[in-house]
């Protein structure tokens, strides 16, 4: 019998590989509106955050109102580059293809850009399993554990037979202080040298390099 009742999957970097297509947006449209941003920086300070949450340090560091258009200019950068560039984490869908246990999806991002992700990678609803959002489904985003423990009620699981695949420091904060075990996932191109050592400190339970490892891992 498995330790876990239900498998939570974020999104970005952990199904998608897009941490480094979104955030090379996020880059760009930052900069364009006089706020000099270079990918590096969009990883370390929006990645894995919603929109809502990044908004006041964009705003701190801009010196002023960040412009109302920001946010579309962004998701149309995103949902434009998405069509030809979009892939999947190495070994992500056929790992859900062939999961046993319920699983869902529980990310910052809105339930558009995740349905566009599955869609264009060809991952069947019935693989990802429910989707919840951050921007959606809950007042405060991760790294609160909010969207997490929403979808383990609404799935009717403790967290403590919940497991979580995250890559973000946020998202792996989130997952801890739900009491869920963490698994911090080092396959998408996104990953940097110390990229292991800040999910550690942010509280992963483990960290694995692959789908391989983490199948493994939940059949031990």
């Amino acid at each position: 019998m498995s330790r876990f009742d239900l498998v939570i999957f974020d999104f970005d970097g952990v199904v998608a590989d897009s941490e480094l297509l979104n955030n090379q947006a996020m880059a760009e449209v930052l900069t364009g509106i006089g706020l000099p941003t270079t990918l590096d920086e969009a990883l370390s300070h929006y990645m894995g955050r919603r929109w809502l949450d990044c908004v006041p340090e964009i705003e701190a560091r801009l010196g002023r109102r960040c412009p109302d258009t920001t946010l579309d200019d962004w998701t149309r950068l995103c949902h434009a580059r998405a069509a030809t560039s979009l892939t999947a984490v190495p070994g992500a869908a056929a790992f859900m293809a062939e999961l046993a246990l319920p699983r869902c999806i529980a990310s910052s991002s809105p339930p558009a850009w995740i349905e566009l992700g599955l869609n264009t990678l060809g991952i069947a609803p019935a693989h990802a399993g429910p989707i919840y959002s951050g921007a959606v489904h809950v007042t405060r985003g991760k790294p609160h554990p909010d969207l997490f423990l929403h979808a383990a009620c609404e799935l009717g699981v403790r967290p403590d037979r919940t497991l979580v695949i995250e890559d973000s420091p946020a998202g792996v904060q989130a997952g801890a202080a739900a009491g869920m075990t963490v698994i911090g996932l080092l396959a998408g191109g996104h990953i940097r040298d110390g990229h292991g050592e800040r999910l550690s400190t942010a509280g992963a339970d483990h960290l694995l390099p692959d789908y391989a490892a983490v199948e493994a891992f939940i059949n031990a």
